[in-house]
């Protein structure tokens, strides 16, 4: 008897894309409370500061540079206020409840996108790489989805990068992912736009008589 064994990789993908309306209560003031707290000790102001973009350096290149690489080079680093940076925290909270708590996230976790123009660009980029076909025939509704909800030109856009040892996304066979907030202010509202890309293997096992 022959036995074949055939391994063939393939990729699933996990989309989340949820809508929350900036609010406080309960635990979250609690929060709120603490995030001012540390902020008014260690920063004496209301300002976070946040990593840099991913769209790095390039983008900005005749502003003033706050943060210094290990290498030399040098990134801009945007701030938010305190109660953005708890908004994005609580948005976490909300959608990866109860298996992650993000309530000690740092802003260094978070980054500002140039825009929404390049945040879709870059989702579209990634996603028609890996799932051509499939994402086109999705990708018009898609966006109008998420701007009926949030008004996409009215919006800044953050992204969420943590560590590996805190990113709900960095488990095994996790190839890639993105986390992005659409923060709409004037509508108190953030869509969160959320995916991961993960490999896993079917195995085939075919048996053959002799």
């Amino acid at each position: 008897m022959e036995i074949l064994s055939i391994s063939i990789i393939n990729i699933k993908f996990v989309f989340r894309i949820e809508s929350y309306s900036c609010k406080m209560a309960g635990n979250d003031k609690r929060l709120f409370k603490t995030l001012v707290h540390e902020s008014a000790e260690s920063h004496h102001s209301d300002l976070q500061v946040l990593s840099p973009p991913q769209s790095t350096v390039s983008l900005s290149p005749n502003k003033s540079y706050g943060r210094s690489m290990s290498d030399g080079e040098s990134y801009l680093c945007d701030t938010i206020s305190t109660k953005t940076l708890f908004y994005l925290i609580s948005t976490l909270n909300a959608s990866f409840n109860p298996d992650y708590d993000f309530s000690n996230a740092k802003s260094e976790e978070f980054s500002k996108e140039p825009s929404p123009e390049w945040v879709i660009n870059t989702v579209d980029s990634q996603l028609q790489s890996a799932a051509n076909e499939i994402f086109c025939r999705i990708k018009q509704n898609l966006w109008s989805a998420i701007d009926e909800e949030i008004m996409l030109r009215d919006c800044d856009v953050y992204s969420y990068n943590p560590d590996l040892s805190s990113d709900p996304f960095g488990e095994d066979g996790c190839i890639w992912s993105f986390n992005y907030f659409f923060y709409n202010k004037k509508l108190k509202r953030i869509v969160f736009f959320t995916c991961r890309a993960s490999r896993y293997i079917i195995k085939l096992v075919l048996n053959k008589d002799s």
